[in-house]
């Protein structure tokens, strides 16, 4: 067994308790874990993701900043740069929720959305 991690399962409120590790190539998953909490626990032991949530400046309004969000979630090593990336931008007025602020969010495919209106 190589690279033997625990893992907490979060997909539903139960917050099943796993063992993870590598062998011969394939992932081994060892507790009582339901099917989607085991595609979830994969995905963390291969390349852990988050959603981001954070917020942006906004011009020529009298709301100073705007909630945004990755519109799915990002490598976790990811997270830092992005808001490296966000703190640069600026927007105007207006835009509606679900509108994108930043395509293609460090290449990695997923795009930044507004999570509110900025009318």
């Amino acid at each position: 067994m190589s690279n033997l991690q625990e893992l907490i399962c979060i997909t539903c409120p139960k917050g099943c308790v796993t063992t993870v590790w590598k062998e011969k190539g394939d992932i081994k998953i060892e507790g009582k874990i339901c099917k989607k909490g085991k595609e979830y626990i994969k995905q963390e032991y291969i390349e852990p993701k988050r959603v981001l949530t954070s917020t942006v400046v906004v011009e020529r309004s009298p709301i100073k900043r705007l909630p945004v969000r990755t519109r799915e979630a990002i490598p976790k090593k990811k997270i830092f740069p992005a808001m490296n990336e966000l703190s640069k931008i600026r927007i105007k007025p207006p835009l509606k929720i679900g509108e994108v602020i930043i395509s293609n969010l460090l290449n990695t495919g997923v795009d930044v959305i507004a999570s509110d209106d900025l009318l």
